[in-house]
């Protein structure tokens, strides 16, 4: 053995404040060996983005209409494409190679420390999302005022083993729990593969369910502009935002896409290509859910699959929609889980040995996180809640603000005018539209609880 490959195998370092925020695993190492093409990077990226928030945008052109509402998913899209260009130019510059090294670099440790406090925060409300969304299929919602049955319900009726709670339980431990003991991301590359293609199944019946009954004749073409009739329902049309930030948000797994890339340089096609897909996936579903359901669109739409769809082999369309996607969140949700964890991990403890070598440490950090989501999932209503409170705060946080404020802070000076006019627009909007939108949900919670007063 050459003394290179001993240096690579015992090349592993304690993390601390120094160490990237999310450190190379071995699974890393291996494919660094053979380096990432631009369609795989592509399918990477892409998958990082489009999740669970694509359940809710169908409810976003609720709220906007249809045409407005497909304009500001560009206009997201768009926003996010500049912020990530940005963070890049900024890391390429001060030689960075992850998110947290561009805020250490500029903005000290503290800077850093807030970034992984914001991906933890956002990581959690995600997997909390992607949990109430199971429950929602396996064991239906309440949540609108408005029952609407699960699948194990539909089949079996109404039990104990089939409420929420039960299913719920017993889905973390004999699904998430055991796929999150991988110790390597390389390990979940064929449940990722089967997750994207249990995606593409959902969208192909939404759309082939909602084209035969567009031309039949039985559903009709619904609102393009928002329905706004008085003060409240203005401050109403801001608490989409928080759901098209979530629905865009992919900013920390961007570097590791980028170190594995065969040429950086393709780095901002990959990425603009990947938005341009996404975009195309959430204009698609926003476009083909809302017109199938209408103002009847739910905040979570795969809750909608339980009514008669008035077509032939529609209880069956119905379950195979609902079972589709609810299968690709249990695949999905190890993906966010892992850097979740090695976030939590370097938080808690910076000059550790690697988790990967302490299964106590290791297992303990996961069961603790599997408790929380669980927890969260079983208390909180529905999705647009997580994706309100973890949207307006934490994702716009790392999707907008700190990318922004990289560039004001601009300590190696390559900021131009543009960057600063950008920056500048960028935080505005943000905190602005999000404030609106944290009060617009307080006040309406404050009436719902209030009615009288």
């Amino acid at each position: 053995m050459t003394n290179d490959n001993k240096e690579t195998k015992n090349s592993r370092k304690p993390i601390n404040e120094e160490s990237p925020l999310l450190p190379k695993n071995h699974a890393t190492e291996e494919f660094n060996a053979k380096r990432a093409s631009f369609t795989a990077s592509v399918f990477n990226i892409s998958t990082s983005i489009i999740g669970a928030g694509i359940m809710a945008l169908p409810a976003t052109m609720k709220v906007l209409g249809l045409g407005l509402g497909i304009g500001m998913i560009v206009f997201v899209a768009i926003l996010t494409e500049g912020s990530l260009e940005m963070l890049l130019r900024f890391s390429r510059v001060g030689n960075s190679q992850s998110y947290g090294e561009v805020m250490r670099d500029a903005f000290g440790r503290s800077g850093r420390l807030l970034l992984q406090i914001c991906i933890l925060v956002n990581n959690v409300g995600t997997l909390i999302v992607y949990m109430i969304i199971i429950g929602d299929v396996l064991s239906g919602t309440s949540s609108s005022g408005i029952h609407h049955a699960g699948v194990l319900e539909g089949w079996f009726g109404e039990h104990w083993w089939n409420g929420r709670t039960f299913v719920l339980l017993v889905t973390t431990i004999s699904v998430f729990a055991p796929l999150a003991c991988f110790k390597r991301m390389d390990s979940l590359r064929y449940s990722s593969a089967l997750a994207v293609a249990l995606a593409v199944v959902f969208l192909v019946i939404t759309a082939g369910i909602t084209i035969i009954k567009f031309f039949n004749g039985s559903i009709a073409m619904p609102r393009l502009l928002p329905n706004v009739t008085d003060m409240t329902s203005i401050w109403n049309l801001f608490t989409v935002v928080p759901v098209l930030v979530t629905a865009f948000i992919c900013h920390f797994n961007v570097h590791t896409i980028d170190n594995e890339l065969e040429d950086s340089s393709l780095i901002r096609p990959v990425l603009q290509t990947s938005l341009a897909l996404c975009s195309i996936v959430y204009v698609l579903t926003s476009f083909f859910g809302f017109l199938l359901f209408g103002d009847s669109t739910l905040d979570d739409v795969l809750a909608n699959f339980n009514t008669d769809l008035g077509i032939p082999y529609g209880s069956l369309l119905n379950d195979v929609v609902r079972i589709s996607y609810a299968l690709h969140l249990m695949l999905v949700f190890p993906i966010l889980f892992y850097p979740l964890r090695l976030n939590l991990d370097g938080l808690l403890f910076p000059s550790a040995r690697p988790l990967v070598l302490d299964n106590l440490r290791f297992g303990l950090i996961s069961i603790g996180l599997l408790l929380l989501v669980f927890l969260g999932a079983n208390f909180i209503p529905n999705i647009w809640d997580v994706f309100q409170f973890s949207g307006a705060t934490a994702t716009v946080c790392i999707g907008f603000i700190f990318p922004a404020a990289i560039a004001l802070r601009d300590r190696h000076g390559i900021a131009t005018k543009k960057d600063k006019i950008q920056s500048v627009f960028m935080i505005a909007l943000a905190v602005f539209s999000n404030m609106v939108a944290i009060y617009s949900d307080a006040y309406a919670l404050y009436k719902e609880n209030h009615p009288h007063v």
